[in-house]
This record gives C-alpha cells, sequence and structure tokens, in this order.
C-alpha cells in the first residue's frame, strides 16, 4: 500500500529527530525562553529580511488560526475569507467558538478576489444598519490555498491594497507556505510576502516538522500580552524548546525550501502520470496537492493499493480526489503508481 493521503502522515525529517535526540538532555528554560527558539526567530527574520518581525512558536494550524484572528479583532469584528477558505470549512467553528464570525465572500479554485473583496466591504459601510451587524476586521487568505492553487503577485498587491484602505490586517495561513513559495508558478518570494501582509505563518506541521508554525508578525503589530493570549488558548508548549529546535533546523542551510522543493518535484511527476493516462484534473494546482476526476469503477480499484483523499463529487459516476505529495515523498512510490495506472 502506498499512500499520497496528505502531506503530514509522516512523522519528521531526520536531521529535526537528530537535533530533538542531541539536545535531548540539555536543561532548558521553558515555554520558548530559550535559545533554539531565539536561534530559530533570528533565522526566520534574516530569511523574511524583515528584522523588524516578532515571531512566535505555535503548537498547530487551528490553534494559531484561532489565536491570531482572536487576538488581533475587536470585540465587534469578524474576518472575511474565502467560502472555501480553511477557517470557513474545515476548523469546527473555532473561529465562531471565540465569538468572532467568519465573513465569506466567493472562493474561486480557492481564492477570493480583490474586486469582491473592496465590494463586499464597501457595502458593509454603505448600509446604514452596519452597527447592526458583523464589522469585516480582517482579511484571511491561506498561501497555497486549499485547492493548491496560489495568489499572482498582482493578486496579493490587489488584496494588500484593499486591506490598506479600510486599514485592516491581511492575515494570510501559511500551513503549506513552502509548497507554494517552492512552486515553479510563484511569483512571490518570502520577504516580498512579509511586506505584503501584516501576519503569515510558516507551517511546520505540514512541511517537515513533527508540529508547530511559526507566526510573523511583520509591522510592530503584536497584541498586547500575546502570552498571555497564547496560553489562554491552549497553543503554548511548557517544553517550547521542541519548536524552536525543529524551526532552527529547518532553517539551516535552507533545508526548509529545500524539502518544500522536493514535495513540488514529485507532485510534477505525479501529474505527468496522470497527464500520460489521460486521466481529467479538477484543476490545474501548480503546488503539491493534485486533484484528479476518477471514474468510481476506477477509484475502488485503486483504493485497494493507493491512499488518497477523498475531496468532493464530481457527479453520480465520477468522484474528485486529492493526492498529495510531501517533503517525505518517496520516488519509490511514485514508480509503484505509475506502474498501477
Amino acid at each position: 500500500m502506498i499512500s499520497f493521503e496528505s502531506d503530514y502522515i509522516e512523522g519528521a525529517h531526520e536531521e529535526i529527530l537528530k537535533r530533538l535526540t542531541e539536545t535531548n538532555m540539555e536543561q532548558l528554560s521553558g515555554y520558548g525562553a530559550d535559545k533554539y527558539c531565539e536561534s530559530a526567530k533570528a533565522k526566520i527574520k534574516a530569511a523574511c529580511k524583515c528584522p523588524e518581525a516578532d515571531v512566535w512558536f505555535i503548537t498547530g494550524g487551528t490553534q494559531t488560526n484561532q489565536l491570531i484572528i482572536d487576538s488581533v479583532l475587536e470585540p465587534f469584528e469578524g474576518v472575511v475569507a474565502s467560502v472555501t477558505g480553511h477557517v470557513a470549512l474545515h476548523e469546527a467553528g473555532a473561529i465562531e467558538y471565540t465569538g468572532h464570525k467568519v465573513l465569506t465572500v466567493p472562493g474561486h479554485n480557492g481564492k477570493l478576489y480583490a474586486d469582491e473583496l473592496e465590494k463586499y466591504i464597501a457595502d458593509y459601510y454603505a448600509d446604514g444598519n452596519y452597527e447592526h451587524m458583523v464589522f469585516p476586521g480582517m482579511i484571511y487568505i491561506s498561501f497555497p490555498t486549499e485547492y493548491g492553487t496560489l495568489y499572482s503577485k498582482k493578486e496579493l498587491t490587489d488584496i494588500h491594497n484593499v486591506a490598506e484602505k479600510y486599514k485592516i490586517p491581511l492575515f494570510v495561513d501559511g500551513a503549506r507556505l513552502g509548497y507554494g513559495l517552492m512552486s515553479n508558478e510563484c511569483e512571490i518570494t518570502l520577504p516580498e510576502l512579509a511586506e505584503l501582509c501584516e501576519i503569515f505563518y510558516i507551517g511546520g506541521t505540514k512541511v517537515g516538522a513533527l508540529c508547530g508554525e511559526a507566526v510573523v508578525f511583520t509591522k510592530k503589530n503584536t497584541p498586547k500580552h500575546f502570552l498571555n493570549l497564547v496560553k489562554k488558548h491552549g497553543a503554548l508548549l511548557a517544553k517550547g524548546r521542541l519548536l524552536g529546535i525543529q524551526f532552527d533546523t529547518l532553517f539551516t542551510d535552507d533545508l526548509y525550501f529545500k524539502i518544500s522543493s522536493h514535495a513540488i518535484k514529485m507532485a510534477e511527476q505525479v501529474k505527468k502520470l496522470f497527464a500520460d493516462k489521460g486521466y481529467k484534473f479538477f484543476l490545474d494546482s501548480p503546488t503539491n496537492q493534485i486533484f484528479i476526476v476518477l471514474e468510481n469503477s476506477r477509484l475502488e480499484e485503486l483504493k485497494k493499493d493507493v491512499s488518497f483523499g477523498f475531496w468532493e463529487k464530481y457527479d453520480e459516476t465520477h468522484t474528485v480526489v486529492r493526492i498529495a505529495t510531501s517533503w517525505a515523498t518517496k520516488p519509490e512510490s511514485v514508480k509503484k503508481l505509475a506502474d498501477l495506472l
């Protein structure tokens, strides 16, 4: 059995495991106040070319999204996201649980469009009863999107300009950021992303780490008493060293970018396999997530040897499945998939 089910089904990169073992018996302060967290923060700021940034390590993606949205928004504000955005669909109502509404706009293969975003906000303030409604207080996007698609530099700049116009922060969910940045079709760099948003995070869970995300506040805009808020949200590790060591390793010798590039290389090979066999693609994704339309009978046949993710029904006789490569995908798995096809 081979698996292309997701990009976090393996444990962690061997270099991370090695560093964790090597440092295991060191006595270090807790809650992120250790030398490895400080070293990782310095390396991330250097990679972002944003020396004034503030970096925090959080336990996981849902905790990060909930924490950032709740701590940045006022009680009367909500967050604007695509209808297919992760915070709107697959986080069990974690945002609403904090008392903040997710305000949705149309999605286009995972992306929201700046003109529709601006119309939504403008229409809100044009309504004479807007005080009786939830204020749009933040813009949320994912890079890459939940469909593996990427915002062009212009699209991202246009969204940034809307955020600037209405003086609300742009928050970028980077759970799979490495796979976006290393895509052959990516138009932006990590420093450019840092310039275009107020807050983003660098995903570790899906990109080589055992767990954890690195949140970057880019404009000296960290909420007051943020450590207190992290703990209040259950997102603070007592053994913060675990996250610091992992990100320090990922940002040593460009490891984060190298392993992300490997996932893209594997994805390109998988896409070619399906294309050569005449399979229908649900959409064109330039990152590590591949969406294939399978005839239901063919799907059942492949399931005997290949694990992949259900995405949605296409019609009565076809289903859309997601095949994901990762930092750990082996060439042998791709070859076995080729033999099966």
